[in-house]
């Protein structure tokens, strides 16, 4: 059978990305650029897709980055390559995964940046949630975002029908469509009710109807960017000297439940990680922690 080009097999798995996995078009948008450019390097090297072993795909790894691409970039193209070759070998394309023994391509995953139990304190004890609206507003979504480690775009788009009051959990729509169940915490569910019943009437306006509960000061769902910004805000007002943005909160939330000795898997479903090698770059976390704990009171821990 006669070797399919590249170009007909990515357009192929990037129908197979929407039609089958629900995966959206920026999404999609990215793991093209990823396997155009993966193409075009092959093509440079007089590689056809069959061709290909897994020596090679760390090789490609290795002129990604001598090309000048950060770290960040190159383990994104990794991954979908990665997900890429799994499509082509379940799909008989390819005989087997050349990147199934893959290591992510020798690349180092970053450590995620989190904030200490006692900073995160620090900053929702700093919002007063009698200061209404705002104050209920973002005291509310603070909670939200570190209490179930929600992602922003799903705080943007939560909906009153999407909490169950009576179970204490929230239905979230995740990535590629996926829904999952979270827990809604004692306190974050008393500072989201007290911005329901003071806050969000306030920003409501005549003949604006958005479902959305977060609201802006105009009436209008809040933006990601116009909620990054509130939360930086929020954090140089209470003194704190990292760099706060939404997507520390659920770093934050899963440091802290694995610090205190939730199971991974658990964590994984609260996330909504189709992978448990995701949520496994928290064990990082917890390791880097215990060293430094060695270190400190170990007798032998320091030189």
């Amino acid at each position: 059978m006669a070797e399919r080009p590249f170009p007909t097999l990515i357009e192929e798995f990037l129908l197979y990305l929407a039609a089958e996995r629900g995966l959206s078009l920026n999404y999609r948008l990215s793991v093209r650029r990823s396997l155009t450019r993966f193409a075009d390097w092959c093509k440079g090297q007089g590689l056809g897709v069959e061709q290909l072993t897994e020596p090679l795909l760390a090789s490609y790894h290795r002129s990604m980055r001598a090309d000048g691409l950060a770290a960040s970039s190159c383990r994104v193209a990794m991954v979908h390559l990665r997900i890429f070759f799994r499509y082509l070998a379940a799909a008989k394309v390819l005989p087997e995964n050349p990147a199934a023994l893959l290591v992510a391509g020798g690349i180092r995953r970053s450590i995620p940046e989190t904030l200490s139990a006692d900073h995160v304190n620090r900053l929702l004890e700093s919002i007063d949630p009698a200061d209404v609206p705002f104050g209920a507003r973002d005291r509310a979504m603070l909670e939200m975002l570190y209490g179930s480690g929600l992602r922003v775009s799903e705080l943007v788009a939560l909906r009153a029908e999407q909490i169950d009051w009576e179970e204490m959990f929230l239905r979230i729509t995740g990535k590629g469509g996926k829904t999952r169940y979270v827990p809604l915490g004692g306190v974050a569910a008393d500072a989201l009710r007290r911005y329901l019943r003071e806050g969000r009437p306030k920003l409501c306006r005549a003949g604006q109807r958005d479902a959305a509960l977060f609201l802006s000061n105009r009436g209008a769902r809040l933006t990601r960017e116009r909620i990054r910004q509130i939360i930086k805000a929020r954090a140089a007002a209470a003194g704190l000297p990292e760099n706060v943005y939404p997507h520390i909160m659920r770093h934050s939330f899963a440091t802290h439940l694995l610090e205190n000795g939730a199971d991974l898997r658990v964590i994984q479903d609260m996330l909504g990680h189709s992978d448990l090698a995701t949520t496994q770059i928290y064990t990082h976390v917890e390791q880097k922690r215990l060293v430094n704990l060695h270190r400190n009171f170990h007798p032998r821990g320091r030189k």
